[in-house]
């Protein structure tokens, strides 16, 4: 097998000669940066209420905490998709490592939640920066289909990973030394990860074009794209505290959907659009869309009343708030690639209903919670939602990509990936409002409601997932094409 230094470079459009083997440092290097993109979803829930003390902060500035790295992540994923081809997936990738790492390093030494939110806020656009280049970084480095198989089958992976060890590895260090460590962790780990991408990881470059040929970025799409995510975000987060009637709050929410009209204006009159329309003229992709909203608007909005349930209103600890919720994610490492190996089988659809319909039971498990519920009769809830929420992304994931055609699937990756995140975004600022109250009683009423709009979301999704037919059978599961 031949083998590449770093000096060279690969070209995205001449691939090098076939090689078998996965590249395991440069991997390595890539799912390292993606770890940490993962991981700062979820991490970061169980100490809430502690920066929430720490920092003073009401509950309008906690869910920005959350919620501000959701959101610049969500909507600059479509625009920073198309850096890599201008520039270098392996420049870009470097640049928005190191402005994540920066951005955690600012986090761990904030003096006050607004410092907080600014850094949280950096965070996602370097979390957004990096996501795209590292699967073009990938497919350059594997370009024989077995391999890439198995490269983009570990980096899926990853998130997996990520998402149930963050709210461990948070109350661990939370509880061991203090809220500031969920954030300084990125530093030397993203240090690393720029270390080996530096040294191992080769660049890529676009084909040459004339001069003239390259069309503009479609900024002022991507700018009101971000305004439409911004303002609903802005609009549910701060209804908790001023009203739904406060004119700040009907602004928002009247600007939300004018400012997505204009972004879907601007999209079909760009040269180089980042969505382009024709992915949304069918109804299976919009409907793959839709599913990725609703997954995770349920699940991550759940999941965050749910570490302010156990800390605030059971009195427990970082450390045991986030082993009540290891069973959520133990299931993980078991779903994820059953969910593969059952959509090779028969198509995504099956996995796909069959998850969402397992997460809404567990889901709607959490109407029932009271100030005294014992722990145990929450574990069958957190081990439905954890089971069905892992079964079902694998399979809509597929789903999303055999959708669209195949020259504008990375678009299409691109604009899946941003729905997910802006369903976690209106998630936790929906859910947050709702129960925004301090008082015991109408936090629990709030959370209840929650639990059966999580439910709603998971239903509406499944729904979705069947009438919109069954898709063609995926391609063979990666995991199960490493094993033989």
């Amino acid at each position: 097998m031949r083998t590449y230094r770093s000096t060279h470079r690969i070209s995205e459009f001449s691939a090098p000669p076939v090689a078998v083997a996965v590249r395991r440092v440069p991997l390595l290097a890539i799912c390292l940066g993606y770890f940490l993109v993962i991981l700062d979803v979820t991490v970061v829930n169980v100490a809430v209420p502690r920066i929430g003390a720490g920092l003073a902060a009401g509950q309008g500035a906690l869910q920005w905490v959350v919620d501000g790295y959701t959101l610049v992540f969500a909507g600059l994923l479509l625009f920073c998709g198309g850096l890599g081809d201008r520039l270098g997936h392996r420049r870009v990738f470097l640049a928005g490592l190191g402005l994540f790492t920066v951005a955690s390093a600012g986090c761990a030494l904030a003096p006050t939640a607004a410092v907080l939110v600014g850094a949280r806020l950096a965070q996602g656009a370097g979390a957004a920066t990096m996501v795209p280049a590292s699967l073009a970084l990938l497919g350059a480095l594997h370009p024989e289909p077995a391999a890439r198989a198995r490269a983009f089958g570990v980096w899926g992976g990853i998130a997996g990973v990520a998402a149930a060890a963050g709210p461990v590895l948070g109350g661990v260090l939370v509880w061991g030394v203090g809220w500031r460590t969920v954030f300084l962790v990125n530093v030397p780990l993203g240090v690393l990860a720029v270390w080996l991408t530096i040294r191992h990881v080769p660049g890529t470059r676009p084909r040459p074009r004339r001069r003239g040929e390259r069309p503009p970025l479609d900024l002022a799409a991507q700018l009101t794209g971000v305004v439409a995510v911004a303002a609903l975000t802005a609009g549910l987060n701060e209804a908790g505290g001023r009203g739904w009637t406060d004119p700040l709050v009907l602004g928002a929410l009247a600007a939300a959907p004018l400012a997505g009209v204009l972004f879907l204006w601007l999209e079909r009159r760009a040269a180089a659009p980042a969505l382009p329309p024709r992915l949304l003229s069918g109804f299976r992709f919009p409907a793959a869309l839709a599913v990725g909203v609703l997954l995770n608007l349920g699940f991550y909005g759940l999941l965050f009343l749910t570490t302010l349930y156990f800390q605030r209103h059971r009195g427990w600890d970082p450390l045991s708030t986030g082993l009540a919720l290891l069973p959520m994610g133990a299931l993980v490492a078991v779903a994820s690639p059953l969910s593969g190996r059952v959509a090779a089988r028969v198509g995504t659809h099956v996995p796909a209903v069959a998850g969402l319909l397992t997460g809404a039971v567990g889901l709607l498990g959490w109407a029932a919670v009271g100030p005294h519920t014992p722990y145990a009769l929450l574990v069958v809830p957190l081990l439905l939602a954890g089971f069905g929420t892992s079964f079902t992304m694998p399979s809509a994931t597929i789903a999303a990509m055999e959708a669209a055609p195949h020259e504008v699937r990375g678009a299409a990756s691109g604009a899946f990936n941003a729905a997910r995140q802006l369903g976690s975004a209106i998630g936790v600022a929906l859910f947050g409002t709702l129960a925004a109250a301090s008082a015991s009683s109408a936090f629990y009423a709030g959370m209840r409601l929650s639990a059966v709009i999580a439910a709603g979301c998971f239903l509406g999704g499944a729904v979705l997932a069947a009438v919109s037919g069954p898709a063609a059978r995926a391609v063979p599961n990666p995991s199960a094409t490493e094993a033989s």
